[in-house]
């Protein structure tokens, strides 16, 4: 099969488990084949470790789980060198932490502390963590998913603009609809229920994984997708309209304090290059940047006291940018 028809079959099969979250299940492939990372953010319940579990699961990738809480260290993600003894000799080891992993989910990376978001801050950017002065290198297919609950702020640490930057996308999730929660209540109910066949029955099925080698297949498609100067840009107008609101709009000067940065323009032509790709095209058009223009830009603004103060929100602010930026 190609690149596409098994990334086609991976993202399928994400979807059979993950119902009435189609959104997520598209943004976990594109944040896959763009090679960057996502934050999640959701009520509790809303399928968020669940999605990044399915991908593990059809994906030949292994997984890990950080649970991020106040009392966590850096070594507590990272690793740490022990102490070893043999045959009267001692040695430190490096033993590798749970950022060693190709798929990685950082639930409520909001409690983490200060030096925790550090230490996950360069592992995200910079594909590494140092540990007593030692660069180890992750795995060449590694992706962080984050999530964050909107609503509980008791004991979290919000996080700083730096970190919010390397995050390629930050994803809002939904409640789904009344028919979609019927359809989980029985997907729900089937999964118990083979899983407690009999006793023959381990509760285990053969899964068909998708290999590493098809995302990197796809990710040297990706960068063939064709992106016009025209396109190119207006994706710079876009990212540029928000650090220039003054000339667009009155609204907009008073509502963005502070713009995206050129790392917001990349993960524009990243996503969607990857968002053309998946829709079978060579080609970049506007309709690509508008699918994914929230979840590039949402997160890499700062918004005035002013609109906090009138309800205005992220998504309402990239909505009148887009209005304002002329189409090429």
């Amino acid at each position: 099969m190609s690149a596409y028809q098994q990334i086609a079959e991976l993202k399928k099969r994400m979807g059979e488990s993950i119902i009435g979250q189609q959104v997520v299940v598209e943004r976990l492939i594109i944040g896959l084949l763009a090679n960057g990372n996502l934050l999640v953010e959701g009520l509790p319940g809303l399928a968020k470790t669940r999605a990044i579990k399915a991908l593990a699961t059809n994906l030949e990738a292994d997984f890990s789980r950080i649970q991020f809480t106040p009392d966590l260290l850096p070594a507590d993600v990272t690793g740490t060198e022990i102490y070893h003894q043999v045959d009267g000799k001692g040695e430190f080891r490096f033993a590798p932490g749970p950022i060693f992993a190709n798929i990685v989910l950082g639930d409520e990376i909001n409690r983490a502390p200060a030096k925790v978001q550090a230490a996950m801050l360069e592992a995200m950017e910079e594909r590494q963590v140092t540990v007593a002065g030692t660069t180890h290198p992750l795995p060449a297919l590694f992706m962080v998913m984050a999530t964050q609950n909107p609503v509980e702020q008791e004991g979290t640490y919000p996080l700083p603009e730096a970190q919010m930057d390397r995050f390629l996308m930050h994803v809002n999730i939904e409640y789904p609809s009344v028919e979609d929660e019927v359809l989980i209540i029985d997907l729900v109910r089937s999964e118990e229920t083979a899983g407690h066949g009999g006793p023959d029955d381990t509760g285990q099925q053969e899964v068909e994984r998708t290999p590493q080698q098809a995302v990197f297949d796809a990710r040297k498609e990706i960068g063939r997708v064709h992106v016009s100067d025209a396109i190119q840009r207006y994706m710079a107008d876009l990212v540029y309209a928000t650090r220039t609101p003054e000339k667009y709009s009155k609204d907009l000067d008073r509502w963005i304090d502070v713009g995206g940065s050129p790392r917001a323009s990349i993960a524009l032509d990243k996503c969607s290059r990857t968002h053309a790709w998946l829709n079978e095209r060579d080609f970049v058009d506007p309709e690509d940047v508008h699918a994914i223009a929230h979840d590039v830009l949402r997160h890499r603004l700062m918004l005035s006291y002013e609109a906090q103060g009138e309800g205005i929100t992220p998504d309402q602010v990239i909505d009148a940018v887009i209005e304002q930026v002329a189409l090429p």
